[in-house]
């Protein structure tokens, strides 16, 4: 590849970051402007021109996943040879390498999660600490390592900060230094100890120092918005007196400061690196204009000097949409039938999320989605590669491959595979039954698609491999439902912010006025996350007769009404979204389930319907979802079907007066459904 075939296609911004090759280079790229774009294009123009060697450029991020996304950019780039890692799959490397010949003997072993030790701990060292939630002290432990803070500063270093430990100060030292002592004890090392122990290995051996800075003289660091000083120590140990450094992040998303990250470093960057380059990206290519507004105008009263206002490249889509609701049932209900409607006009399932601000808030929606049928997936629960059935699924198929012939069909032998295990042709009502057929069908349809490009057995599970190292799972056809910490960094088509409240968001805990701006940023991250459809909703009270709660601060403005004074009175009511009503078309009663709606009828009420011609609607669309790949409800719903039989719509107007057919789902399917419609008519009249 030629360097100038590097930069075609890029717009003025990434361009310049491309050919910016040497350091320092600091990058303040604003939600969906391409970063990862214009980062990738940089090393490829860098090793393509001859700036830089491929083996010398250490590229560093902080998932397993955005590492691997960086590595298939860069292979497609023709620069297999950069290394893409974590920070902790970078210094375990580097700590595992040099440990035998400096330390000698084997290095410790990595535990994944703190809290075994922490039990023990927590037994060992009295009452108060063990009645404290284990995660809540790992968490605590984890900021102080990330923090540089030794249990024998701790309860002077939070102290001065204004910190709320999850135990008392003292007790906390406690359980800090027991568990430091047992983990030394027993040979172990936790993921902030891995950074600090290479640090210390690169800074105290010469020797060392001299190999990894001959190996590594370019860096790269993505969402440096997040580094936290522990990694910050590691990386100014990998640079040494050296500067060949750039850096990409947003200061609008720093949302992990409970973690230690900060942004000081990434905004600090000129200040630390005189006549650095600084280059800004603002053209959002994810959003719609109409939420890059919006996204802008959350952010318009932050008080950060730094902020990036996003400049719209898509074309026009709907306005964000603000709802009230009673209470949170009648909430999760409402977004329920929303998501659905969406479904209906096209848009996948898989490409929908709602997203809250704590875990506990997403109970209320996976009743909802249960009751209404309407597959989901919770992310933060258990990763894709762990759970039981793919994991057993992995097994079967790697059985597979060993004994398979060399003209093994693919997609039918891993459908025979995954059948024997719980795939069925179609879907299981719901509940956990109906998450595990979801998981099968993902990787039964990634067999389908690697079987087009002529993969193999054995290929597909190297395959399967690959992902589950990267943490690249297969796209799963349900609904999102993720906290706004776990969703950054990801993107859907459609985005229902739910619980909007004070108390909830800013959370109620967030008292200075550092923690309210970040939990404004949250909301900023949540909005960002939506490439088409966006709404915005919250609840009056939990429950009915619950304590009244208001509209998050963070919306005055933002819904078609000033903004209010925060004062003792009462906020005055937000104005509600009301859908329009719907009547019985055969006794007048106003109907209120979404189901009757659809139907225009009462559930109960009597109606003459042709039962063949609803037969031959399904055949055809169990047709058309397996052209698709698609689940059958993804084409029609049963009573979208069924109200299609009971009208039988002669036109394409009839056809749109039916409840979630919209003008998607009439340019993709309409022409078809009409003329089965037309052919039972015929059927009708000759009889």
């Amino acid at each position: 590849m030629e360097p100038a075939d590097v930069l075609a296609g890029l717009d003025p911004e990434q361009r310049e970051v491309a050919q910016a090759v040497r350091g320092p280079v600091c990058v303040l790229a604003g939600a969906g402007t391409g970063k990862t774009r214009a980062i990738t294009h940089r090393i490829a123009y860098a090793v393509h021109s001859g700036a830089v060697e491929a083996t010398g450029v250490l590229a560093v991020t902080f998932t397993t996943r955005a590492a691997g996304e960086l590595r298939q950019r860069l292979r497609a780039l023709g620069v297999p040879g950069v290394q893409a890692r974590t920070f902790h799959a970078a210094a375990l490397r580097q700590l595992t390498y040099f440990w035998p010949r400096v330390i000698g003997g084997d290095p410790p072993a990595v535990i994944e999660s703190k809290l075994p030790l922490l039990r023990t701990v927590c037994r060992s060292v009295g009452r108060e600490a063990a009645q404290a939630e284990p995660r809540d002290l790992a968490a605590e432990i984890e900021w102080a390592k990330a923090g540089q803070i030794y249990p024998e500063d701790y309860a002077e270093a939070v102290k001065k900060i204004g910190r709320t430990p999850p135990v008392p100060a003292e007790e906390m030292v406690r359980v800090y230094e027991a568990y430091e002592a047992l983990r030394r004890e027993r040979h172990l090392l936790d993921f902030e100890t891995i950074l600090e122990l290479t640090a210390a290995l690169i800074t105290e051996h010469g020797e060392v120092a001299a190999q990894v800075r001959q190996q590594y003289r370019h860096f790269v660091v993505d969402e440096y918005q997040d580094v936290n000083p522990l990694q910050k120590l590691l990386l100014d140990t990998w640079l040494g007196d050296r500067d060949d450094l750039c850096v990409v992040g947003d200061p609008n998303q720093t949302i992990y400061s409970f973690t230690g990250a900060t942004s000081h470093y990434l905004t600090g960057f000129p200040v630390e690196h005189p006549g650095a380059t600084v280059i800004k990206l603002v053209r959002d290519y994810r959003s719609t204009p109409q939420v890059v507004a919006l996204a802008n105008r959350v952010l318009e009263v932050a008080r950060s000097p730094h902020r990036l206002s996003l400049v719209a490249q898509r074309p026009d889509g709907p306005e964000p949409a603000f709802t009230e609701y009673a209470d949170e049932a009648a909430e999760a209900a409402g977004v329920a039938r929303a998501v659905r409607a969406l479904a209906d006009r096209g848009v996948p399932l898989r490409e929908t999320a709602v997203l809250f601000r704590v875990n506990a808030q997403s109970q209320a929606y996976e009743q909802a989605f249960a009751e209404a049928g309407i597959p989901y997936l919770v992310r933060g629960a258990d990763r894709f590669f762990e759970r039981p059935e793919v994991r057993k699924a992995v097994v079967l198929l790697r059985g597979a491959a060993r004994s398979a012939g060399a003209d093994e069909d693919l997609a039918p032998a891993v459908h025979h595979i995954l059948s024997g295990i719980g795939l069925t042709p179609e879907p299981p009502a719901g509940g956990k039954a109906r998450e595990e057929w979801e998981s099968l069908r993902a990787l039964a349809e990634l067999a389908e698609d690697l079987a087009a490009r002529g993969a193999g057995l054995p290929g597909f599970v190297a395959e399967l491999e690959r992902r589950a190292a990267e943490q690249h799972a297969p796209e799963v056809e349900g609904v999102t439902l993720a906290s706004l910490h776990a969703a950054k960094g990801l993107e859907w088509d459609a985005v229902f912010l739910v619980g909007v409240t004070e108390g909830m968001l800013p959370i109620v805990h967030a008292k200075t006025p550092e923690q309210i701006e970040e939990e404004r940023r949250l909301l900023y991250v949540g909005v960002t996350r939506a490439r088409v459809h966006l709404a915005v909703s919250w609840a009056l009270v939990r429950s009915p007769g619950g304590r009244p709660r208001r509209p998050s601060r963070f919306l005055d403005g933002l819904t078609g009404r000033p903004a209010r004074v925060r004062a003792s009175a009462p906020a005055p009511r937000e104005r509600r979204t009301v859908a329009a009503t719907v009547s019985c078309r055969v006794c007048g009663k106003t109907l209120a389930a979404a189901a009757e709606q659809k139907l225009g009828r009462c559930a109960a009420c009597p109606v003459d319907y042709d039962e063949a011609l609803l037969e031959r609607l399904k055949v055809w669309r169990a047709a058309a979802a397996k052209e698709a790949k698609v689940p059958s409800y993804v084409v029609f719903t049963d009573v979208t079907l069924q109200a299609i039989a009971e009208r039988a719509p002669a036109s394409e107007q009839d056809l749109m007066s039916i409840t979630g057919i919209g003008r998607v789902k009439l340019e993709r399917y309409g022409e078809a459904v009409l003329a089965i419609c037309r052919a039972a008519g015929d059927q009708t009249e000759d009889a």
